[in-house]
């Protein structure tokens, strides 16, 4: 999935693809933060920058088995997105979050890739208010992730 706000270049997407294609992951991810200095200067936000890195903090802690520098989907096996409840998912930006926690679920082997940061004017980015909502449910998607995580380890 790319999404349409020119953010990620997709001229990548044959890496992602090769990735999967050769069996090294079943998920490739792209990931716009590498350093704090490259990614502000790719045009990203510094509020957007502390907010990214503050969810990505919060997504890995509950996980607990892997580490993500940005919990945001790129690309996923055909048959493995079919094994997965995505039409129980929002149509809003916390679709990849919820993809992505269903993923994890699933066990699938996910990969990440740096790329490079693009925001511009004409990309398409969401405002200050759709970011606090969809930082405010990343959280409460992140805390049911959890939540089911530790359930399922106590019937253990």
């Amino acid at each position: 999935m790319l999404h349409p706000d020119y953010q990620y270049d997709s001229r990548l997407i044959k890496y992602f693809v090769e990735y999967i294609r050769d069996g090294y992951f079943d998920v490739m991810l792209g990931s716009r933060i590498r350093s704090r200095k490259e990614t502000l200067a790719g045009g990203m936000p510094i509020y957007k920058y502390y907010a990214n890195r503050f969810l990505s903090f919060v997504e890995n802690l509950a996980t607990g088995i892997i580490y993500l520098n940005a919990f945001w989907y790129a690309g996923l096996q055909k048959r493995s997105f079919r094994k997965i409840p995505y039409k129980e998912f929002s149509d809003d930006f916390i679709f990849d979050t919820q993809v992505l926690f269903s993923v994890i679920e699933k066990g699938y082997k996910i990969g990440d890739i740096p790329v490079p940061v693009r925001y511009f004017k004409e990309a398409s980015s969401i405002n200050f208010k759709k970011s606090l909502k969809y930082g405010l449910t990343t959280l409460g998607e992140t805390m049911k992730f959890f939540m089911k995580r530790i359930s399922m380890k106590l019937k253990k």
